[in-house]
C-alpha cells in the first residue's frame, strides 16, 4: 500500500512537471510568436520646413478620421531616445478639454509635439513664452492655435456674469472674440471659436521672437477647428500672414 501510494505520488510529481514545462513552453512560444508578427516600429518623418511639418499634423489628423492610424514613434525605444532630449518639430496651444487630445487626434508620437493646454486655447504670457522656447530653443517649425467646436470656455464668455474663482481670466481673454464675431450669421459659439483661434493666433504673432521668424521663413502659424463630431481639423483662414 505504502509502495502504491510512493508510486501515485512520484507519478503525480511527473505529471506536474510536465504540465509546467508545457505551460512554459507555450507562453516562451506565446512571447516569440507575439514578437515576430508584430510590425515594424513606424518613425515619424523630420520635416525640412514649416510647410510640410504642417502637413505632416494634416495627414496624420487624416488618418485619425479614418481609422488608418500607424502610430508613429509610440514603441516603448522611442521613449529611450528622447529622454535625454527633445526636438520636436511642432507646437500646438490647444484648448484643456478633455476630448482634443493633440497625439492622438494628429497620429504622432513621443516628442514630435510641443502641446501647450489651456481652457479656451488663450495665449497667456505664459504660454507666449512657452511657445517662444519650443521655436527659439527646440527648432519648432509651426505652430497650430487649436480651437474646437462647442468649447466651454468660449460659451461662457458668450453668456457673461460672474464666475467664481481664476475662470474669470479666460473668459476676459476670450470677450474681444466674442464681440467681433456677435453680428455674423450663423452659430454664434462656432463664430466665436473661430474668432477667438485668429485672436490668439495674432496674439502669438505679436511676439517679436515668433514674428521674426515667421518674417524669416522658418516658422509658420495656422489656426486650426477641431470637429468634435468628426475628428477632423479644418483650416481657419487667418487674412493671410500665416
Amino acid at each position: 500500500m505504502n509502495s502504491n501510494h510512493r508510486q501515485f505520488n512520484i507519478s503525480r510529481r511527473n505529471s506536474l512537471k510536465f504540465v509546467a514545462g508545457a505551460i512554459g513552453t507555450g507562453i516562451i512560444a506565446a512571447r516569440a510568436g507575439a514578437e515576430l508578427a508584430a510590425p515594424e516600429p513606424v518613425i515619424a518623418e523630420n520635416p525640412p520646413n514649416p510647410d510640410r511639418a504642417h502637413q505632416l499634423l494634416i495627414e496624420g489628423n487624416q488618418r485619425f478620421v479614418e481609422n488608418k492610424r500607424k502610430f508613429p514613434d509610440q514603441e516603448w525605444k522611442r521613449i529611450t531616445e528622447v529622454a535625454p532630449s527633445q526636438a520636436p518639430f511642432a507646437a500646438v496651444l490647444g484648448c484643456a478639454d478633455s476630448r482634443v487630445p493633440v497625439e492622438i487626434i494628429c497620429d504622432q508620437g513621443f516628442g514630435n509635439i510641443f502641446v501647450c493646454r489651456v481652457a479656451g486655447n488663450v495665449a497667456t504670457p505664459e504660454e507666449i513664452g512657452s511657445l517662444e522656447f519650443a521655436v527659439v530653443e527646440l527648432g519648432v517649425k509651426v505652430i497650430w492655435v487649436l480651437g474646437h467646436e462647442r468649447c466651454g470656455a468660449v460659451k461662457a464668455a458668450i453668456e457673461g456674469g460672474p464666475l467664481p474663482g481664476h475662470i474669470g481670466s479666460l473668459t476676459e481673454a476670450i470677450m474681444p472674440a466674442v464681440e467681433s464675431s456677435k453680428n455674423q450669421a450663423g452659430d454664434k459659439v462656432e463664430n466665436a471659436v473661430k474668432a477667438n483661434i485668429r485672436l490668439q493666433a495674432n496674439r502669438l504673432k505679436a511676439s517679436q521672437l515668433l514674428y521674426e521668424r515667421i518674417e524669416a521663413g522658418t516658422l509658420k502659424i495656422f489656426g486650426c477647428y477641431y470637429d468634435l463630431d468628426t475628428g477632423a481639423c479644418t483650416i481657419v483662414p487667418m487674412l493671410g500672414w500665416v
